[in-house]
């Protein structure tokens, strides 16, 4: 009766919403009432990578040389491994009870093995062949609760693949620089394979160029590089731990993903989903690259809406010809989002590009129908207002810059404020587009370098 009632206790345990540890640690629990347990590892052999992994231990592969792959060996043709020797059962039945200080058990799945229960004691335990046939019934439910974690873990890392897929594709929905693109898709991958480091790397004349994140110290990435020609396809280096997973374009080898492990080799699972998401990353580089053409002779500027740079430039030849011709005044503000890096770094490209619309969003509103706000480029906005003295302008900019700093922005499931630095120019008839904003940028340098959050005007023409 007493051991009815631990398999039903089990048995309650094992239908419950629990991890693999707090699996192994309840178990451990109802074994100490029975016999006293020191210690329970519950161990599974990975046969994608053939590593033995500790269930209880975030899946934690188990190093070659660890007596567990020899007592694991030892279980292929017996039931238990007892003070690290092999027995059948039947070879146990002469017994009545013995002292026993370790003791293994093999589990199975559809007919072969599938991983190890270990078991360590406290010293003088005494078990008997019952116990034994207890543990052997344990070991058999613990075994298709392991097959069933491991199925929904699998289960659950196929839906973030084809989710990490759809959002690489999507990337050129709202977004067309590569400067922005490619750090996006790095993220992407990052939070997809995160058992593995990643680089991202573009051929820029000649050379690969790292792209994202901001450093790659080993030199051993950099000679896999020189191995990749559009006709090899993956390479893997250093024990299988370092990946190359070109990227091509039109036949031609554009860049590469390189995907280098601290630990494991990469696995063929690993491989796969690199192969198809290296694919998805060309192909969406590839049509940014083509959008980036089609783009330059569109007007807007696709994630802000705002004019892009190249209508603002032909908008402000046309301001500054009325200007002149009807003598009538005109400003311009050139604006930075105070550290815009910061943001990317902390909260991600996707954030960042949150605070874009959103900053954009708020400058436009304080603007009138006459006024032109364009994203010149990055984080810098530009905007025209015309018929506007300097004295109006400052009046502007202080409302624009107070607007941005008091808008909260949700991004990272949380609300952050942004805050503005501002340069302000008036038009002389004697300058030339150009120079009217170069005098603008050098006040917005002055905002930046003596405090941010502020409006500087240029005092020269």
């Amino acid at each position: 009766m007493e051991n009815l009632h631990f398999l039903s206790k089990i048995s309650n345990l094992l239908i419950s919403e629990i991890d693999t540890k707090e699996l192994a640690d309840g178990i451990k629990q109802l074994l100490q009432q029975i016999v006293p347990v020191k210690r329970l590892q519950i161990f599974v052999f990975d046969n994608v990578t053939n590593t033995m992994r500790d269930s209880s231990n975030n899946w934690s592969v188990i190093p070659d040389e660890s007596e567990i792959y020899k007592i694991y060996e030892n279980l292929k043709d017996e039931d238990f491994v007892i003070n690290s020797k092999a027995y059948k059962l039947p070879a146990l039945n002469g017994g009545i009870s013995f002292k026993i200080e370790s003791l293994a058990v093999p589990m199975h799945k559809d007919g072969s093995d599938f991983g190890v229960m270990e078991l360590e004691f406290e010293e003088n335990t005494t078990i008997n062949t019952e116990f034994l046939f207890l543990i052997k019934i344990l070991s058999s439910q613990i075994s298709l609760k392991l097959q069933n974690i491991v199925l929904n873990e699998q289960s659950k890392i196929n839906v973030e693949f084809h989710d990490s897929m759809k959002n690489i594709a999507k990337i050129i929905e709202t977004q067309y620089e590569l400067n922005y693109i490619v750090p996006l898709i790095g993220e992407m991958l990052d939070r997809f394979i995160s058992d593995h480091l990643i680089y991202v790397f573009l051929k820029q004349d000649g050379e690969f160029k790292l792209v994202w994140p901001k450093a790659c110290k080993d030199e051993r990435i950099y000679e896999a590089l020189k191995q990749l020609t559009p006709e090899t396809g993956y390479i893997l280096t250093n024990n299988d731990k370092i990946g190359a997973f070109p990227l091509i374009s039109e036949g031609e080898l554009s860049g590469c993903i390189v995907a280098r492990s601290t630990l494991d080799k990469l696995s063929k699972r690993d491989i796969s989903y690199l192969e198809q998401l290296t694919r998805q990353s060309a192909i969406t580089i590839n049509r940014a690259n083509t959008y980036s053409k089609v783009l330059q002779y569109a007007t807007l500027d696709a994630l802000t809406n705002l004019n892009n740079r190249r209508q603002f430039e032909i908008r402000l030849k046309q301001e500054i010809a009325t200007t002149k011709r009807q003598k009538t005044p005109l400003c311009a503000m050139m604006i930075d989002i105070d550290f815009f890096k910061k943001v990317n770094d902390t909260y991600g490209h996707a954030s960042g590009d949150e605070v874009l619309r959103t900053a954009a969003s708020v400058i436009k509103a304080q603007l009138r129908e006459s006024d032109i706000p364009a994203r010149y480029g990055g984080e810098e906005f530009a905007v025209l207002l015309p018929y506007t003295h300097i004295e109006e302008a400052v009046i502007v900019g202080e409302r624009l810059r107070k607007a941005v700093e008091e808008t909260p922005i949700f991004v990272d499931k949380k609300n952050i404020n942004v805050t503005i630095s501002m340069g302000l120019a008036e038009f002389g008839q004697e300058e030339n587009g150009e120079e009217l904003f170069k005098r603008a940028d050098s006040a917005l340098y002055e905002a930046k370098e003596s405090g941010r959050n502020r409006v500087c005007i240029s005092k020269n023409v």
